[in-house]
């Protein structure tokens, strides 16, 4: 029997033990970086017995932006989210695919068609998986998360080294909280699902690049309440030395915030801003960046992540560790836990 047909075999009985039904969710992306803002993707997923399909039709035609998904990569978050959620374990490859079907409309943003753009489908399939996850909550609880931060958060710095007259680029994408699950609290500032990106470390891009990172934390209250809180967002201040470059980035989350489920709240969402003498500016990123000069500094907000049920039933013992890790505040943790009473 090859790998293949093993892999198979094994997803259909995974696919079995979940109970037949329909599963429905939707979500939204923020905007596609043009004009088209609130994006939907709808799915609705049907089990019968050991076969699953994925009807993603009802979601947003294809958009000008350039976070278009086609259709593998459509099937590939179908994969990841099987795996995920019922069998972590198996190997990877078309045995999954195999025991289920993917009903799209082409020209959609799940399935696009050329000449759509498609650079930065990888905030859309980030929202696939979350939307994967909502839908397969009502059925299977126990294995469901609240909604992640759900994006590749960049930041990209481009000028010229003052060191040596050279051109620079500094690219990184940044990681952010993960989600309250069932029996603990979600992760604070790690990648999620389908990102294959590391931490860059400071003392890498204050050698490589003319560039000071002034302070790197996680951003206080950014993970939803829950009886499992979700994780939270991370901060990076950054601010260039000696010269003026230019600022630019992309994120998701950003405007609408990653949701809580079973009663938890919603995580914080990400945001953008300009620290100079005029004080603090949001910045809504555009396509030709925002200018930086030295006096300057950027800082890097990324999503937080949903909590995972009401916050009423969080453990005393663990709204006094919150409050002790300051990466929550007094004000935050008696705003959604009124009826907790944390010590002095």
């Amino acid at each position: 029997m090859s790998l293949v047909t093993r892999t198979k075999a094994r997803m259909r009985e995974a696919i079995a033990g979940v109970p037949d039904g329909t599963y429905r969710f939707e979500d939204v992306m923020d905007d596609d970086g043009v004009a088209t803002v609130d994006i939907p993707i709808r799915l609705a997923i049907t089990i019968s017995g050991d076969r699953a399909v994925f009807d993603w039709r009802g979601s947003s035609p294809q958009v000008s932006g350039n976070i278009n998904v086609p259709i593998n990569a459509t099937k590939a978050a179908v994969a990841y989210g099987l795996r995920a959620l019922l069998d972590p374990d198996i190997p990877n490859n078309q045995g999954i695919l195999d025991c289920c079907e993917l009903v799209t409309e082409p020209g959609s943003i799940v399935d696009c068609r050329a000449p759509a753009p498609v650079a930065a489908r990888a905030h859309t399939s980030q929202r696939l998986i979350d939307i994967i996850i909502g839908a397969f909550a009502e059925a299977i609880p126990e294995r469901a998360v609240g909604a992640s931060n759900g994006a590749n958060t960049t930041a990209v710095f481009s000028g010229k080294d003052p060191r040596n007259g050279r051109d620079y680029l500094y690219f990184e994408t940044l990681g952010g909280g993960f989600g309250g699950r069932n029996d603990r609290d979600g992760k604070d500032g790690v990648q999620v699902h389908i990102t294959n990106t590391s931490n860059l470390p400071i003392e890498a891009i204050e050698t490589e690049y003319p560039l000071r990172v002034v302070s790197y934390g996680f951003v206080e209250d950014s993970g939803g309440a829950g009886r499992h809180r979700g994780g939270g967002g991370l901060r990076r201040v950054i601010q260039p030395i000696g010269h003026d470059c230019l600022f630019n980035g992309a994120g998701e989350r950003f405007r609408n915030a990653p949701w809580g489920i079973f009663g938890g709240s919603s995580g914080r969402t990400g945001r953008y801003v300009l620290n100079g003498k005029d004080g603090e500016t949001v910045l809504d990123v555009k396509p030709s960046g925002v200018a930086v000069t030295p006096d300057e500094q950027v800082v890097i907000e990324t999503p937080g992540s949903g909590g995972y049920g009401p916050p009423a039933e969080r453990d005393p013992a663990s709204l006094r560790d919150d409050l002790m890790s300051e990466k929550y505040s007094r004000a935050y943790l008696e705003k959604h836990y009124p009826a907790a009473k944390l010590s002095e």
